[in-house]
């Protein structure tokens, strides 16, 4: 047999059973479509996956407090403010007179909070919520306190 001969007997066999009837020249597109199909499966997957997705935590109504301290000396006021655990925000070494008005979280005890220090001196707290008086206190003498509280209504049930 003649080495023609051969590679035609060779070709010829490959053909028959090794492509498994896909002609030699289409081999190559049809992996590159299989594998693009599979890539595009996956993809989609993990586009398509129903778990749901992270909430944006809602916002937390509030209302409009202002709280002032009046009067001389230097104070530390702690005061309720935005935040949603109820926490207070404390400023100290604070020069009298002081002023702020705040969003306040519904539900929560509107609260400011004056202690004076060592120096003394007469300190008077006053709260008003959306604009309304509320209560007034007041500190005297060395590391005097006064507190001043108001009432928020309830914040609206979810749905």
């Amino acid at each position: 047999m003649s080495s023609n001969e051969l590679a035609e007997n060779t070709v010829r066999e490959e053909g028959e059973h090794g492509n498994a009837g896909a002609p030699p020249s289409r081999r190559g597109p049809l992996v590159a479509a299989t594998a693009l199909l599979a890539c595009l499966g996956l993809v989609g997957y993990g586009m398509l996956d129903t778990a749901e997705a992270p909430r944006r935590p809602r916002a937390v109504p509030t209302a409009e407090v202002t709280y002032e301290v009046t009067g001389t000396g230097t104070a530390e006021i702690s005061y309720l403010a935005r935040s949603e655990d109820g926490t207070a925000t404390v400023e100290t070494a604070v020069t009298l007179p002081w002023k702020k008005s705040v969003r306040a979280p519904l539900g929560r005890t509107p609260t400011v909070a004056v202690v004076l220090d060592g120096e003394g001196g007469q300190a008077t707290c006053t709260l008003a919520i959306h604009g309304r008086h509320v209560q007034r206190a007041t500190a005297l003498g060395d590391y005097g306190r006064a507190t001043c509280t108001g009432t928020l209504p309830a914040a609206p049930h979810e749905a």
